[in-house]
C-alpha cells in the first residue's frame, strides 16, 4: 500500500532584518507552507537578527552573498531593504532562477498586488509588491475605475505612524511615490495619479489609514462602486485580516473618497502598524501560493 508524503514546505530566505524583514519572518513562521532558513542583513546586533537567533532561525551578517552562497537550498527569496540595496541583490539572485519577491520599490519587473493579479505573478521570477500604500490603496482605486466610464485624475493618501516607518523606508520616499503611482496607472488606467504619504509623530501611534478620491467631475456608479469595494474588502481580508473599509464611497462637495484602514496583528510591532502587515502579508500570499501550487 501507498503512502501520500505531502512536500517539505517551500524554503525561503529573507534579506532585510529590520521593521518590514522582521515582520515577515515571524510571519513565514507561522505558515505551515513556508520555513525561513535565511534571515539575512548586515549588523549583527539588529534586534532583528536577535530576534531570529533566538527562535533557531539560520542568520547571517554577509546579506545576500550568504544568499548566493546557500542557494541550492532556497526556493524563494524575499528581499525587504532598500530600494537601491534590492537592485544590487537582484543582480545577484537573477542568474540562480530563483523567485525574487520584492518589499521595496525598486520597481525592477512585473507588480504584484494579490487581489488583483495573484495568479498572473507565479511563473514570474521577479515581483515588485509596489509598496505598502501600493497594497492598501490600488485596489480601491481600481474598484473606482471599473465603477467609471475612464478616470482623468486620482489621488491616494497614506498615513502611518511614524516609529513603524524605518530608516530604509525614509530612504525611499521618492521611490515609493513613483512606484506607488506607476502601479495605479498600471492596474487602474488612470491618466494622472498624486501619491501623498504622512509619517504621523503621534503617540500612541495612530493606526494606517489610507484615502482613495476622484473628483465628481468623474462619472461614477456609486450603488456599482459600493458593491466591488465590498467584494474586494472580503477578497483582501483573506489574507489582511486586519483591513477594513471605514468610510464606504461617499460624494462630499467635489470629492468622491474611498477611506480603508489596516490593523496590524501585532507580531513585531504594535496593532496600529498595518503599513507593516499589508506588504507582508501580500508577500506572505505569493509565497503560500507558489507553496500550493508545488503541492497539487
Amino acid at each position: 500500500m501507498s503512502t501520500h508524503t505531502s512536500p517539505p514546505p517551500l524554503q525561503v530566505a529573507i534579506v532585510g532584518t529590520g521593521n518590514i524583514g522582521t515582520d515577515l519572518l515571524l510571519k513565514v513562521e507561522a505558515s505551515p507552507l513556508l520555513k525561513c532558513v535565511l534571515f539575512a542583513g548586515r549588523r549583527a546586533g539588529s534586534p532583528g537578527i536577535q530576534l531570529a537567533e533566538s527562535h533557531g532561525v539560520p542568520t547571517s551578517v554577509d546579506g545576500i552573498d550568504a544568499v548566493a552562497a546557500r542557494a541550492e537550498h532556497i526556493d524563494l527569496v524575499f528581499d525587504a531593504t532598500s530600494a537601491e540595496d534590492a537592485t544590487r541583490h537582484w543582480s545577484v539572485v537573477a542568474p540562480t532562477g530563483l523567485p525574487f519577491v520584492d518589499l521595496t520599490p525598486a520597481h525592477l519587473g512585473k507588480f504584484c498586488v494579490p487581489a488583483l493579479n495573484l495568479d498572473d505573478c507565479l511563473d514570474e521570477q521577479y515581483l515588485s509588491m509596489v509598496t505598502c500604500g501600493g497594497q492598501a490603496a490600488v485596489p480601491m482605486a481600481h474598484c473606482m475605475a471599473e465603477a467609471a466610464e475612464g478616470i482623468d485624475y486620482l489621488e491616494i493618501v497614506s498615513a502611518s505612524a511614524s516609529a513603524s516607518v524605518g530608516p530604509a523606508s525614509r530612504a525611499n520616499l521618492d521611490e515609493y511615490v513613483h512606484t506607488t503611482e506607476q502601479a495605479t496607472i498600471d492596474f487602474c488606467g488612470v491618466r494622472r495619479t498624486k501619491t501623498v504619504l504622512v509619517i504621523n509623530p503621534a503617540e500612541p501611534g495612530i493606526v494606517m489609514r489610507n484615502s482613495i478620491a476622484v473628483t465628481t467631475a468623474e462619472r461614477i456608479d456609486l450603488d456599482a462602486l459600493r458593491a466591488s469595494v465590498a467584494m474586494m474588502e472580503k477578497q483582501i481580508r483573506s489574507y489582511v485580516p486586519g483591513y477594513r473599509v471605514v468610510v464606504p464611497p461617499v460624494a462630499v462637495g467635489d470629492r468622491v473618497t474611498i477611506i480603508v484602514e489596516v490593523e496590524g496583528r501585532g507580531d513585531w510591532f504594535p496593532r496600529y502598524a498595518g503599513n507593516l502587515d499589508i506588504i507582508t502579508c501580500a508577500a506572505l500570499a505569493v509565497a503560500e501560493a507558489r507553496a500550493e501550487r508545488r503541492r497539487s
